[in-house]
C-alpha cells in the first residue's frame, strides 16, 4: 500500500469502540463536520468537495453550506448549529480549512512532510456561508429566547458603513524588553463601542515568567501593525419592510455585522434576507452610563440572500426574488392570451371602486411599465409611466393609491404634506459610532424599481416638489449635503393624487386657473386625468347600489356597466403576473407602430395649437416630446400585459385612446358647445351687462323671460346664460326663488 511509504504513524483500535453518532464533544462535532464536507453526496457528485475545491482555486475562501443537507445527513447536527451556532460555527470553519488542505495537500494531511507549513500558510481561514430554510421570523418576533440561536429576517439595507479592518490576529510587543506575543481578539460586534487598547495584557509576560523583576511598565504593550492579521468588516443597517410595519408604529432597525466575504455585497434600498447569529453587544454610550447588563442586540451574519434589482445594477433575471414554477409560467401565458384579458385586468384593479374604468387602465399600464432603454452613447430613457389624478373630493382617489401600494412587487405610499424633501430622496446621517456621516435613502429610493404613490400631492411645499422633477425623469437622485456628493437610484413610477385650486374643479375658469403645478412638474406626467364629480342620476344609482352593497358585504354582486358580472384575479396572483411580465418581457415598438405615432404626435400639437388660439392663451398642460414618450411607454406596457414581444397597432391605438380621454382631455377641458372658452367668456360678460342694465337692485323677473329675450331674440346660446346666471348667484348678485323659475337682483 502506497499510503505507507509516507513513513506516517499508524494506530489502530484493538476493542471495537461504537462509533460516535451525535455532537457531544467539541472534536467528535469537528470530525462529523468534517466528514459532511468530504463525503456527503447527491448521486455521485461530492457536493461540498468539489465546490470548495472550485472556490479555493479561485481563491476564494467560502463555502456556502445549505442547512437542509447538513439536516439529511446527521440531524442533530443540524439542530445543534440551529440552536448553538455561536459554538459550532467556528467549529465548522476549523473544519472546512482542514478539509481545504486535505484537498489542496494531500499529503500533509498528517500533519507530516514539508507542505504542513506550507498548506498551514496557504489556507488560514474558510469561511463558511450557512444558507437556512428556516422559516422567515418578523423583527417584532426576535425576543429573549432567540437570544444566540440562528434566525433569518427579511428587510430594506437602509445604510452600509465604510468596510473596515477588524484584527483578528494582534501581533504585541513590550516597549521595555522587546518580549513578543500573539493575542487573538474575539469576533463578532464585541469591539464596535470599545477601543482597541481594550484588552490588552497591563503586565508583561516576561516580567511575570522569570521571576526576577525586570522594570517593565503598566500596560508595556504596543500593537505591531505589519505583523498582525485583518480581516474586512462592515456595518450595515437593516429595516423591516413597510408593508409587514403595523399601523401607527415606527419601523424597527437592526444592526448587522458582516465579515470578510459577506462585506461589500449590498448597497441601501436592496430588499435582503438576512440569516445570522442573534446576539449582543455592549455599546459605548451604555458602557459609560447605563445599566450594567443591558446590551443591544445586533446580528452576527452567516448568509445574505439579495432579492432585489438594486443590488444587481439591472434588472436581472428575476428582479423580485420571486421564483416561478414552470405550471404557474404556463397559467401565466395561458392568462395572457385569454380573450379580453387586458379589460378583465383593468376591472380587478380596485374592484371595490365603481367605474372610472380609463383610471383603472392608466394604473394598470403604470404597474407594468414600458421598456427602459440605454443608448449607444449611455443616455438612459425611462420606461416607468407616471399618473397624476386630479379631482373633486370623493372620486376615490386615495383609495386608488392605497391599493396600488397593495398591488405593486414593491411600492411606497406618502402623503404630500408629510413628506419633505429629504424624506423622498435621501437624508445625511451621522453613524453614532465611528463619527462617519452616511446616506440614509427616502422614500423614492427605497422604491426602487417599484412605484411611489403620493397622495395630496398639490399640499406639498414646492421646494419639496422640486425634489421629484430629477427622479421622475432621469430616475436618479443627486445629492450634495455635508461633503458627500453622490448619486441613487430612483427607477420609479409615480402615482400622484391631488385636488385643484378651489378644492373642487371649476367649471368657469381654465384648466390653468384649476391645476395650480408648474408646466415643468406637469409635463413630467405622462397621463393627466381631470375626475370630475359629475350629477348624473343613473350614474348616482349605480354608484349608491354598488356602495350600499359593499357595506352589506355583497362584493360579489359587483357587475360593470352594463349589469355583467365579471370575474376578477385575485390580489396576489396580479402580484405575482406583474413581476413575471416584468422580469421575462421588454416589448419593441414595429414599424407601422412607429409611423403611426409619429404622424399622430404631430396632430396632437397642432389640436393643442389650435386649443391655445381659440382662447387666446398657453395651455397650462403642455404638449412636448415627452408627452411621444409618454404614448410609446404606454403602448409599450400595453404590448408587455399581454407577454408580446412587439407593440402592435392595436397597442398604439388603446394608448393613444388612452392619452386622449386623459391628458388631451385635461387641456381643452373646459369648452362646451363647440365654442371655444374664448367665445364664451366673451358671451358671458355680454349677458351679464344685459342682466345689470335690465333687472335694478329690489326687482325680479322670471326665469323664463330671461330665456325668451336672452337665447331667441338676441341669439345667445343657453349653455352662457345658465352659466352666467350660476355665476352671478355665486357672487350673490342674483337669488332664484320659487323652484328656480323667478330670479331676484339682489346686490351690486
Amino acid at each position: 500500500m502506497s499510503g505507507f511509504d509516507a513513513d506516517r504513524v499508524f494506530s489502530v483500535s484493538v476493542h471495537d469502540v461504537p462509533e460516535p453518532t451525535g455532537p457531544d464533544s467539541p472534536s467528535q462535532t469537528e470530525k462529523l463536520l468534517l466528514d459532511f464536507l468530504l463525503q456527503y453526496r447527491v448521486g455521485g457528485d461530492f457536493i461540498y468537495r468539489d465546490k470548495l475545491r472550485a472556490n479555493l482555486l479561485l481563491k476564494q475562501y467560502q463555502l456556502e453550506v445549505d442547512l437542509r443537507h447538513i439536516g439529511l445527513y446527521n440531524d442533530e447536527l443540524a439542530h445543534a448549529i440551529q440552536d448553538r451556532p455561536a459554538e459550532i460555527l467556528p467549529l465548522f470553519e476549523t473544519a472546512a480549512t482542514k478539509a481545504a488542505r486535505t484537498i489542496l495537500f494531500p499529503l500533509a494531511a498528517n500533519g507530516q512532510g514539508p507542505s504542513n507549513d506550507v498548506a498551514t500558510q496557504a489556507i488560514q481561514n474558510i469561511q463558511i456561508l450557512t444558507k437556512s430554510g428556516l422559516n422567515l421570523q418578523q423583527f417584532r418576533d426576535l425576543s429573549a429566547n432567540t437570544m444566540n440561536k440562528l434566525v433569518r429576517i427579511p428587510g430594506i439595507v437602509i445604510s452600509a458603513s465604510v468596510l473596515s479592518a477588524r484584527a483578528t490576529k494582534l501581533h504585541l510587543q513590550c516597549r521595555a524588553c522587546r518580549t513578543a506575543k500573539n493575542i487573538y481578539p474575539p469576533s463578532g460586534l464585541g469591539g464596535l463601542g470599545g477601543g482597541s487598547d481594550r484588552g490588552l495584557p497591563r503586565v508583561c509576560d516576561a516580567a511575570r515568567i522569570e521571576g526576577q523583576e525586570k522594570d517593565c511598565p503598566m500596560d508595556p504593550y504596543l500593537i505591531i501593525h505589519s505583523k498582525s492579521t485583518f480581516s474586512d468588516h462592515q456595518t450595515l443597517k437593516l429595516q423591516e419592510a413597510p408593508d409587514m410595519v403595523p399601523v401607527g408604529e415606527l419601523p424597527r432597525h437592526m444592526l448587522l455585522s458582516a465579515d470578510r466575504y459577506l462585506t461589500g455585497q449590498v448597497v441601501p434600498g436592496s430588499r435582503v434576507i438576512a440569516t445570522g447569529i442573534y446576539s449582543t453587544f455592549q455599546s459605548a454610550k451604555s458602557k459609560n452610563g447605563g445599566a450594567a447588563a443591558l446590551r443591544n442586540p445586533y446580528l452576527r451574519l452567516v448568509h445574505l440572500e439579495v432579492s432585489s434589482p438594486a443590488a444587481s445594477g439591472s434588472s436581472g433575471a428575476n428582479p423580485f426574488g420571486l421564483q416561478f414554477s414552470p405550471e404557474e409560467e404556463e397559467d401565466f401565458g395561458e392568462m395572457a392570451r385569454s380573450d379580453g384579458f387586458y379589460e378583465r385586468f383593468a376591472k380587478s384593479v380596485a374592484p371595490s371602486i365603481f367605474g372610472s374604468l380609463d383610471i383603472k387602465k392608466a394604473i394598470t399600464c403604470l404597474l407594468f411599465g414600458g421598456s427602459k432603454k440605454v443608448l449607444p452613447d449611455g443616455m438612459r430613457l425611462r420606461g416607468d409611466i407616471n399618473v397624476l389624478l386630479l379631482g373633486d373630493p370623493g372620486t376615490a382617489k386615495s383609495q386608488l393609491l392605497k391599493f396600488v401600494e397593495k398591488v405593486a412587487p414593491i411600492a411606497v405610499y406618502t402623503s404630500g404634506k408629510g413628506s419633505s424633501a429629504a424624506g423622498l430622496t435621501a437624508s445625511v446621517q451621522r453613524d453614532s459610532v465611528s463619527r462617519e456621516f452616511y446616506l440614509e435613502g427616502g422614500a423614492m429610493v427605497l422604491a426602487d424599481t417599484g412605484v411611489v404613490c403620493i397622495d395630496e400631492f398639490d399640499k406639498m411645499r414646492d421646494e419639496d416638489r422640486v425634489a421629484i422633477h430629477e427622479a421622475m425623469e432621469q430616475q436618479t437622485i443627486s445629492i450634495a449635503k455635508a461633503g458627500i456628493t453622490t448619486v441613487l437610484n430612483s427607477r420609479t413610477s409615480v402615482l400622484a393624487a391631488a385636488n385643484p385650486v378651489w378644492g373642487r374643479y371649476d367649471e368657469g375658469r381654465s384648466p390653468g386657473e384649476n391645476i395650480d403645478f408648474q408646466t415643468t412638474i406637469l409635463s413630467r406626467f405622462d397621463m393627466i386625468f381631470i375626475v370630475k364629480d359629475e350629477h348624473n342620476e343613473q350614474r348616482d344609482r349605480m354608484i349608491a347600489k354598488h356602495v350600499m352593497n359593499i357595506h352589506m358585504n355583497r362584493p360579489n354582486e359587483n357587475a360593470d356597466e352594463n349589469g355583467e358580472a365579471i370575474g376578477e384575479i385575485d390580489i396576489d396572483k396580479m402580484k405575482r403576473y406583474i413581476a413575471y411580465c416584468k422580469a421575462k418581457c421588454a416589448p419593441r415598438l414595429s414599424s407601422e407602430a412607429q409611423e403611426m405615432l409619429s404622424s399622430h404626435f404631430v396632430s396632437l400639437r397642432k389640436q393643442v395649437q389650435q386649443v391655445e388660439q381659440d382662447n387666446d392663451e398657453r395651455s397650462s398642460i403642455p404638449i412636448t416630446i415627452r408627452q411621444l414618450e409618454a404614448i410609446i411607454r404606454i403602448s409599450e406596457s400595453l404590448a408587455k400585459l399581454t407577454l408580446s414581444p412587439v407593440v402592435r397597432n392595436h397597442h398604439v391605438e388603446e394608448a393613444i385612446r388612452l392619452f386622449k380621454c386623459s391628458t388631451m382631455d385635461a387641456v381643452s377641458a373646459g369648452s362646451a358647445d363647440g365654442l371655444s372658452r374664448g367665445e364664451l367668456n366673451e358671451e358671458m360678460n355680454r349677458i351679464e351687462k344685459e342682466i345689470r342694465r335690465r333687472l335694478p337692485i329690489g326687482w325680479s323677473t322670471s326665469y323664463q323671460s330671461l330665456v325668451r329675450e336672452f337665447v331667441t331674440q338676441q341669439g345667445y346660446s343657453s349653455h352662457a346664460l345658465e352659466r352666467t346666471l350660476f355665476v352671478l348667484e355665486k357672487r350673490e348678485v342674483i337669488r332664484f326663488s320659487g323652484q328656480n323659475k323667478v330670479v331676484h337682483r339682489c346686490g351690486v
